[in-house]
C-alpha cells in the first residue's frame, strides 16, 4: 500500500468521524422538568415527550422536583440540563413565581423555555405556554352543573387548590362564570366568592384534604347541593364525606382533570362531570417546538391551547359533552 493511498484512507476515516461527531452534536437536546415523577398526569406527560423525541430524533433529559412545590429541585434540574447541552426546557412550574428568576437566567443564555400545564407568574416569564385552557375547563363544568341542578337554587362548596395559584384560580372562576354567577376573569388569580358559595376550602388537590374540607363545609352548611373540586382526587374525597353523611345522592360534584381513575368515578356516579385535559399532547407539542427551534432558530411564543373535553355520564340539554367511553379512551393513569 502506498503512502498516498494510506493518507487518503486516513483522511476519509477522519472525515467520517468528524461527520459523526457533528451529527451527534446537532442532535437537539430537550429537557423536561415536571412537578413530581409519580403523579400519573406527569407520568403520561413524560411518555408523550419520550415518544415524540424518539420520533423526531431528539435527546430527552427528564427531571422533577421531590414533591409538588419543590422549586429548588426544579432549579437544580434546569441548571444541570443546560450544562448538558439542552437548548429547550419544558417545565411544569411547582412555584409559579419563585421559578421565574432561574428561567430568566436560562433565557438569557439562549435557551427556549416553555411552560407546560401551569403558567409562570407572570405568564410571559417563559417564551410560551402549552396548556389546557383552565378557565374554559371551569366554564364547561359550571354550565353542566347549572343544567344538572335543574333550576334548584345553588348552595355551593368549592374545594380549591391553594391561594394565588393561576390554575386553581382559573378553574374556580371559570366554573362560577360557566354557572352564570359573579366571577373574575381569567387573568385574576384571586378566587371569586359570590353569595351562592357558602364554603371554600383548600384541598391542594389531595383526596384526604378534600374529604376533610367537605366535612368542614357540611358542618358549616348541611344544605350544600353542588360541589366544585380542583381535581378528581379532591372530588373522591368530597364524595367520601358526603356518603358518610348520607348526602351523596343529593349533591352534584363536578371536577377537572380527566385521569383514568377520575373518568371511572364519572362512570360510577361519584362525579357528575369532569373536564378532561391532555398531558401527552402538551409534552409532544413541546418537544416538537424544541426540535423546530434547534433546526430553524424559531422560538415558540404565546399561549397554545392543548384542548379540553367535557366528559359526563349523562348528557344535559344545551351543554356539549362526550361519554365515559370517550373519556376512558383518552384518559391517563391506570385504567
Amino acid at each position: 500500500m502506498s503512502f498516498h493511498t494510506t493518507t487518503i484512507r486516513l483522511s476519509l476515516i477522519a472525515a467520517s468521524v468528524a461527520a459523526a461527531g457533528f451529527a451527534h452534536a446537532a442532535e437537539p437536546v430537550i429537557g423536561l422538568i415536571t412537578k413530581t415523577e409519580t403523579n400519573p398526569f406527569f407520568v403520561k406527560m413524560k411518555e408523550g415527550a419520550e415518544a415524540e423525541a424518539k420520533k423526531l430524533g431528539a435527546k430527552l433529559l427528564s427531571g422533577a422536583g421531590k414533591s409538588d412545590g419543590d422549586n429548588a429541585g426544579q432549579v437544580t434540574a434546569m441548571e444541570n440540563m443546560i450544562a448538558a447541552g439542552a437548548k429547550t426546557i419544558l417545565i411544569t412550574p411547582s412555584d409559579s413565581k419563585a421559578i421565574v428568576p432561574a428561567i430568566k437566567k436560562a433565557r438569557a443564555q439562549g435557551v427556549m423555555v416553555i411552560a407546560l400545564d401551569s403558567p409562570t407568574d407572570p405568564q410571559d416569564g417563559t417564551d410560551a405556554l402549552f396548556a389546557t385552557n383552565n378557565y374554559k375547563a371551569g366554564e364547561l363544568i359550571g354550565a353542566y352543573a347549572k343544567a344538572a341542578l335543574g333550576g334548584k337554587k345553588p348552595v355551593i362548596a368549592t374545594l380549591d387548590l391553594f391561594p394565588g395559584h393561576p390554575v386553581g384560580a382559573q378553574r374556580h372562576n371559570g366554573f362560577l362564570k360557566g354557572f352564570g354567577l359573579s366571577s373574575f376573569d381569567a387573568k385574576n388569580n384571586e378566587l371569586a366568592k359570590p353569595a351562592e358559595v357558602v364554603c371554600m376550602s383548600d384541598s391542594y388537590g389531595d383526596r384526604a384534604k378534600g374529604q376533610t374540607g367537605m366535612e368542614n363545609c357540611l358542618q358549616k352548611n348541611p344544605t350544600i347541593n353542588l360541589v366544585y373540586t380542583i381535581n378528581e382526587p379532591a372530588a373522591a374525597g368530597a364524595y367520601n364525606a358526603l356518603k358518610a353523611a348520607g348526602k351523596e345522592k343529593d349533591v352534584v360534584i363536578v371536577s377537572v382533570d380527566g385521569g383514568c381513575a377520575g373518568i371511572a368515578d364519572v362512570g360510577k356516579g361519584v362525579i357528575a362531570a369532569t373536564s378532561q385535559q391532555y398531558p401527552l399532547r402538551m409534552a409532544a407539542m413541546g418537544v416538537a417546538a424544541g426540535v423546530e427551534y434547534a433546526k430553524s432558530g424559531k422560538k415558540a411564543s404565546g399561549y397554545i391551547d392543548t384542548g379540553v373535553t367535557l366528559i359526563a355520564a349523562k348528557a344535559v340539554a344545551g351543554v356539549d359533552s362526550k361519554d365515559v367511553k370517550v373519556g376512558t379512551d383518552l384518559c391517563w393513569g391506570n385504567k
